[in-house]
């Protein structure tokens, strides 16, 4: 098994991992009438079938809005440039949906590391934290979890990953709360202090 930053196999969460956060979350909850402090997720899919479509549709006319407002975050396009010239591949898994995350990438500029069938929304997988979409992302690639790493911002990001076997990297500019500790392999700041990590990580060509 490879040390998590000299591995070869990479996957992304989408937001506040690759892209400054944004989602306002209460207010996406007043949006939908769905209670405070529940995922939105989780919650709609308890709905009925014709009441979960239709606030899958308005969760969806959602995040198209907030994918309008998408930043990339900083050191973002370097790392995915640098990883894809190793020789890396990459892969993304996001509870948004798989179309969203395609409007996201193309506005970053950054789409041409991803093919198509690497990226996995909520319709492809069940969402994190189940580690569904990194099992059949691994199993697309006929990668092992031992070369793979799950780099996300989120506990429901590290607990996929250590539910499918891979390396976890947790994104975020703050120390993480404690419980969340266990399940982190490295732990950075921003996509460019990860990309300075894995420079000096690499072994001497």
């Amino acid at each position: 098994m490879l040390p998590p930053l000299t591995r070869h196999h990479w996957i992304f969460d989408l937001d506040g991992t690759l892209t400054v956060a944004v989602h306002d979350f209460p207010a996406m909850r007043r949006r939908l009438g769905i209670p405070g402090h529940v995922d939105i997720i989780d919650w709609i899919d308890t709905r009925g079938a014709a009441e979960a479509a239709r606030l899958h549709r308005a969760l969806d006319a959602i995040e198209h809005e907030y994918a309008s407002l998408a930043r990339a975050a900083e050191g973002m396009p370097e790392l995915l440039a640098a990883l894809e010239t190793a020789g890396c591949r990459l892969g993304l898994l996001t509870r948004n949906t798989r179309e969203v995350a395609g409007q996201v990438l193309r506005r970053l500029g950054v789409d041409r590391h991803f093919a198509e069938e690497a990226l996995f929304g909520r319709h492809e997988a069940p969402p994190k934290p189940r580690p569904d979409g990194i099992s059949r992302l691994l199993q697309h690639w006929q990668a092992e979890a031992g070369d793979t790493v799950m780099v996300g911002d989120h506990l429901h990001d590290l607990l996929s990953g250590r539910a499918a076997g891979t390396a976890t990297v947790l994104i975020s500019p703050g120390d993480p709360p404690p419980d969340w500790r266990i399940h982190i392999d490295c732990h950075f700041g921003s996509p460019g202090q990860l990309l300075a990590g894995w420079l000096a990580a690499r072994p001497p060509t």
